[in-house]
């Protein structure tokens, strides 16, 4: 499926442990994962207590679960928490995942990857770097 990105999206959670999440509706002013669909993935980040994780996550529509596919970072040494009461689930944009340009508006960076044409700014090699 794929990777869907979506702003002001959070929701709780009373699961407790590791694994996959049952979520329990969205935090008043904020979407739940349904917009990211069914089988889809996303980013995600939860705080529960003191602890807090960051990875990559597979949404189901059928008991609204959000699977933790790929831990990206955490606070338990990039595993994943255990969760503990109500802690807080919701979408974001990890800083290990994200391109940005940088002051002279240039794409830098290893491992960067171009696969589409990109029309309003009209993208030209002189406009990517590759670190690598």
């Amino acid at each position: 499926m794929a990777l869907i990105v979506k702003d002001r999206v959070q929701e709780t959670t009373t699961t407790t442990g590791p694994g996959n999440i049952t979520l329990a509706g969205a935090k008043d002013g904020f979407q739940s994962f349904s917009v990211i669909g069914d089988g889809n993935t996303t980013y995600y980040a939860i705080k529960s207590g003191n602890n807090w994780e960051v990875g990559l996550g597979t949404y189901t529509a059928s008991g609204t679960v959000l699977a933790r596919t790929n831990v990206l970072e955490s606070s338990n040494s990039g595993s994943e928490i255990t969760l503990a009461g109500t802690s807080d689930v919701f979408c974001t944009y990890p800083a290990e995942k994200a391109v940005a340009l940088d002051n002279s508006d240039n794409i830098s960076g290893s491992n960067v990857v171009v696969e589409a044409n990109i029309t309003n700014n009209a993208v030209t090699t002189d406009k990517i770097n590759n670190d690598a």
